[in-house]
């Protein structure tokens, strides 16, 4: 195959042809939704013949590359830069597109070097050690630091969490190659997979309407998957017991309602939690009573569910607005040289009171 365009539209460029090079045909973007391309590497798009050809490249691009991203049209043996957020804009002639690289580690592939490295004989004593069951931990810590980052809707804070979740899961992908029981590629395509395949309404033919729908289909496919595995589970068993209580029993209640097993109306369980209360009053004995406030609870989070609010997001949302504020009762009382224990329920609750008025 003759490619001496690449060196022709290289000239044309006064660039010296890279070692890291990516070669596509514009028209593979036309049904794309995402780069197909690593952005640690110079990429060349060919052939863009039309101005909605170079406005989906750009819509692609742009999830990955930012607006101001400097690129090189290469037009009848002339070029010019163009920001990226301008690709398209206007149309004259058919052109090719060269994309400069974002720079050493923008790729998932580089991230997963550098992880390798940390295994390798040259790399961390830490790293070198660890094994599934010693990250599982940190696996933990790192998603309950990343719930809290979107608790807070902060944009630096997600960033940053998710990259530091995203280093678990490649370190353990990593471990698992050294010991041949799984690669980061093998996980990948499982993934990809299952996602296919449980979205037959968006990679095949199946025509659902609305997420009431999604959701019960998606139910339908997993319990087919079951019975083809032959495993004796049910339909709760795929829920984590290592869940917090909250989120498990939300879990259990969403997937029994797919199945068709829930109350008809929100009334019926306004009234579960109305006969709920009235046997917690009734319990003779300790274990009684937190059986039934258990059951209060659980009731609790079907109420929750119905009114689409995640219930333990709403209990975190609650304990931090409760530590705020007692925060202030503490602050308010150090101010007045008194300690807690020595003020009355009525003082505190003055001072829990401004915390409210503050918007804690």
């Amino acid at each position: 195959m003759d490619f001496s365009f690449i060196t022709s539209t290289f000239d044309t460029l006064r660039l010296t042809p890279r070692s890291k090079l990516t070669l596509l045909e514009g028209h593979l973007f036309s049904p794309l939704h995402y780069p197909p391309t690593p952005p640690d590497s110079d990429t060349l798009i060919l052939n863009i013949d039309s101005q909605e050809l170079a406005l989906q490249i750009k819509k692609v691009l742009l999830s990955v590359y930012p607006e101001l991203h400097e690129v090189s049209l290469v037009e009848d043996g002339k070029w010019k830069v163009e920001k990226l957020k301008d690709i398209g804009n206007a149309f004259s002639s058919s052109f090719n597109l060269f994309i400069p690289s974002l720079g050493e580690g923008t790729s998932f592939e580089s991230f997963a070097e550098i992880v390798g490295h940390l295994r390798a004989p040259d790399g961390c004593p830490w790293d070198k050690e660890q094994t599934h069951q010693t990250l599982r931990k940190h696996l933990l810590e790192e998603s309950y630091e990343t719930i809290s980052a979107m608790d807070n809707n902060s944009v630096p804070e997600m960033r940053e969490e998710f990259g530091d979740l995203l280093l678990q899961i490649v370190l353990n992908a990593q471990i698992g190659s050294e010991t041949r029981e799984f690669n980061s590629t093998q996980i990948i395509k499982h993934i990809y997979d299952k996602i296919v395949r449980r979205h037959p309404h968006v990679f095949g033919d199946l025509k659902l309407d609305g997420v009431d729908d999604v959701l019960q289909n998606w139910e339908k496919l997993k319990e087919k998957e079951r019975g083809k595995k032959k495993e004796d589970k049910g339909i709760l068993d795929g829920v984590p017991i290592s869940l917090p209580a909250l989120s498990q029993a939300q879990e259990y209640q969403d997937r029994a309602a797919r199945v068709g097993f829930d109350w008809k109306e929100i009334d019926g369980v306004l009234d579960k939690i109305k006969e709920e209360i009235e046997e917690i009053k009734k319990a003779e004995s300790d274990f009684e009573l937190a059986s039934e406030i258990g059951d209060l609870f659980f009731v609790l989070v079907n109420f929750a569910r119905w009114k689409s609010v995640d219930a333990e997001s709403a209990l975190r949302n609650a304990n931090m607005k409760f530590k705020k504020r007692f925060a202030h009762v503490e602050k308010r009382a150090k101010e007045q040289n008194k300690n807690l224990s020595d003020m009355s329920l009525q003082e505190m609750d003055s001072f829990w009171n401004e915390a409210k008025v503050l918007g804690y």
